[in-house]
């Protein structure tokens, strides 16, 4: 199987871009990975070369590994980055990945924890998904029921599939399942006047967000869209984002405070323990990409060590 990876960033997101490529290094990841991205690159890609032959204007590649590189692809859109997935993995599926025989979507603060031979496996049971924080989403709730009048409006077939509820930050996607994301295009842009247009990241209204139908967007299209995709969905629990304890694929940060903007001693002080995610990030944070200083990786690591053990005692929930 020959696999591209896709993610997208800006701004302090470089770091989490460093360290998922770290983990796919260690996981056995020898490829591309493809990061679309806005403003300027990080001193860690100084190194990058321009691609002076790339269809993609602009582009530029650092070799991380023997096997393994980051192709940097300047990315200007007026649209919401979370919204550009499908669009960013489609487009470098018909150019600079026309002979992937898989396509897989990654946000950057995701760490990887499994032999990549397995993730690409996975692939053989269907599109891939992790289940989201926030699921499950029954099939008569509000918010589904919401997706199949509006979307019905526009032409889209929905119907139920599973009550799980799909995290956007990881999808892949096997050549013969690509369908899958012209669909998931075509959703985000049916949905987009319903949010005030795709630079927004959700409806953002008056009405109750626990019917919302659209507000984390990309991810509501996504659902709808394994609910109007006729092929089969592979879809993993919790666990496969370290959401609950124990094995997992990957660990994910969501929400907004990142591990490289956690202070793990101060977080611990009103009483927030280190997540897994804080872990795996600066478990990885050293090489092949250094995108931190060698002390700092250090003093977090001991951080993290102090106070996950005053977690045991002292925490707020």
């Amino acid at each position: 199987m020959s696999s591209a990876i896709c993610t997208l960033f800006e701004g302090h997101h470089h770091y989490g871009v460093a360290a998922l490529t770290n983990s796919l290094s260690v996981q056995g990841y020898r490829g591309v990975v493809y990061a679309a991205y806005k403003g300027p690159l990080p001193r860690w890609a100084d190194a990058a070369r321009e691609d002076t032959a790339s269809t993609w204007p602009g582009s530029r590649t650092l070799e991380v590994a023997d096997g393994l590189k980051i192709t940097f692809l300047p990315f200007e859109t007026k649209n919401h980055f979370s919204n550009c997935k499908s669009a960013l993995m489609l487009r470098v599926w018909d150019g600079l990945a026309r002979d992937a025989t898989a396509m897989f979507c990654i946000d950057p603060d995701i760490v990887l924890k499994t032999p990549w031979p397995i993730i690409e496996q996975w692939l053989d049971c269907g599109v891939t998904l992790c289940e989201d924080v926030n699921s499950p989403i029954p099939q008569h709730h509000p918010i589904r029921m919401a997706w199949r009048h509006y979307f019905g409006q526009k032409g889209f077939n929905l119907s139920f599939k599973d009550a799980i509820y799909a995290n956007a930050g990881f999808v892949g996607v096997s050549v013969e399942n690509r369908a899958f994301l012209t669909i998931w295009q075509a959703l985000m842009e049916a949905m987009a006047p319903a949010i005030g247009g795709l630079d927004n990241s959700g409806f953002n209204s008056g009405e109750p967000s626990l019917f919302a139908p659209f507000g984390n967007a990309d991810q509501d299209a996504l659902n709808a869209t394994v609910e109007a995709w006729e092929g089969v969905v592979s879809l993993v629990g919790k666990e496969g984002m370290a959401l609950t304890p124990g094995t997992s694929l990957m660990s994910h940060a969501i929400g907004k405070n990142k591990p490289w903007q956690w202070k793990p001693l101060g977080q611990i002080l009103r009483g927030w323990p280190p997540r897994r995610a804080d872990k795996d990030y600066w478990d990885v944070a050293n090489a092949p990409i250094a995108a931190q200083p060698a002390g700092l990786i250090r003093w977090r690591q001991l951080e993290i060590k102090i106070a996950s053990f005053i977690g045991r005692f002292y925490r707020r929930y």
